[in-house]
């Protein structure tokens, strides 16, 4: 186990947001993937509401087909930095937040 000290960046976007004929969450992970930081997942969330105010709910009723989609990204803060500062153009309604973290990775040993 390797310990040490990071930064989670995380972006709220919606699940309809589009950059380059693709869904933003893959393009993002897919740009962090050859930016090289250390790891990335994707949340599609059950409900929310952002800025407009409008509530996305997954309730059978109310199927929406724009649930909210929250992207974490974890590394150096320098690294963090840089990469949301090549992405924010491609966000045109969202919000990004950065938080330290103490991050702990596991990896098995190579047999």
């Amino acid at each position: 186990m390797l310990e040490e000290n990071g930064y989670l960046l995380r972006i709220y976007v919606g699940e309809r947001c589009k950059h380059q004929g693709k869904a933003l969450f893959e393009w993002i992970v897919r740009r962090a993937k050859e930016e090289k930081l250390q790891g990335a997942t994707v949340l599609r969330a059950m409900e929310g509401f952002g800025s407009h105010g409008e509530i996305h709910s997954a309730k059978i009723l109310d199927m929406s087909t724009d649930l909210p989609i929250v992207i974490e990204i974890v590394d150096e803060l320098e690294k963090i930095q840089s990469f949301l500062s090549h992405i924010e153009p491609a966000i045109q309604d969202g919000l990004a937040t950065i938080e330290k973290v103490h991050m702990r990775f596991y990896r098995k040993a190579k047999d």
